[in-house]
C-alpha cells in the first residue's frame, strides 16, 4: 500500500518525507516532521497520532529508537503498524509490525530510513536508499523525489499507484516544502515531482515573506507590489 523515505540534510538542518500509495491522500496521514526534532513515517494500516507522539518523545529527548519502543510497547494494535523514525541526528529506527501487508522491506542508510508494504519486491526499498544516498551534496527535496522514482522503477507497489506526497520542514515550525497529489490514476509520484519543479525556486522566498514581508519578492498578483 506505501513506500516511503525519511531523509535528514545536515548541510541545512532539514527534514523530510517523501511517499506514495495506492490509497488516497497518503500525505495527509503518514508523513509527520518537527523542525529541530525529527521526522515519522506512520504507514501500513496507519495510524495517525503514532506520529506526534514520538515526536514528542523525541523532543524530550529521546533517540528516535527509544521514542519509537516506548510508543509501540504502549499500542495495542502495533502487529498492523509500520513505522519509520529518523531523529535530530540522523539516526534512524523501524518497527513493522507481523501483519505488515504483503512484501514488506526497509533499510536504514546514512541520514535516511525507507520502508514500505505491498512492495513489488524488496528491491524497492534498497532502490530508494541507494539513490539517497548516491548523491549527498544535493538539496533534500532533491534526493527525496529521486529515491522515490528510484523505488518506482524498481518495481514500486505491487498494484497501482494513486497518492504521493512530500513534506519537508525548515528553521520554522510550519513546513518550508509540503506537496500532495492526493488521486492521480496514472503518474502519481510523476506529478509529484512536477510539483517539486514548480514549488522548489519560490519556497525560501515564501518563508521569507512569512518571516520578513518587507524584504520579500512581488510575484505581480493583483495587491502584491
Amino acid at each position: 500500500m506505501t513506500f516511503s523515505i525519511a531523509g535528514f540534510c545536515p548541510r541545512s538542518g532539514q527534514y523530510g518525507i517523501a511517499l506514495s500509495s495506492s490509497s488516497m491522500a497518503v500525505a495527509a496521514r503518514c508523513p509527520w516532521l518537527m523542525s529541530g526534532v525529527g521526522a515519522v513515517s506512520s504507514q501500513n494500516v496507519t495510524l495517525p497520532s503514532l506520529g506526534p507522539k514520538i515526536l514528542e518523545r523525541m523532543r524530550m529527548g529521546e533517540s528516535a529508537a527509544i521514542a519509537l519502543d516506548n510508543v509501540m510497547a504502549a499500542e495495542p494494535f502495533a502487529d498492523w503498524r509500520q513505522v519509520t523514525v529518523l531523529d535530530n541526528q540522523g539516526q534512524s529506527a523501524v518497527f513493522s509490525g507481523a501483519h505488515t501487508l504483503g512484501i514488506n522491506h526497509h533499510r536504514q542508510g546514512v541520514h535516511c530510513v525507507a520502508a514500505g508494504n505491498m512492495l513489488a519486491n524488496s528491491g524497492v526499498i534498497e532502490a530508494m536508499v541507494s539513490q539517497f544516498c548516491a548523491d549527498p551534496a544535493s538539496s533534500l527535496g532533491d534526493r527525496l523525489i529521486a529515491a522515490l522514482q528510484a523505488g518506482l522503477r524498481a518495481g514500486g507497489e505491487a498494484g497501482p499507484i494513486y497518492s504521493a506526497g512530500m513534506k519537508i520542514v525548515s528553521s520554522e515550525s510550519w513546513p518550508l516544502t509540503d506537496l500532495r497529489v492526493d488521486w492521480h490514476e496514472q503518474d502519481a509520484i510523476g506529478e509529484l515531482a512536477r510539483f517539486w519543479q514548480l514549488w522548489q525556486p519560490q519556497s525560501e522566498a515564501y518563508l521569507t515573506r512569512a518571516i520578513n514581508p518587507a524584504q520579500a519578492p512581488s510575484y505581480g498578483v493583483p495587491g502584491d507590489e
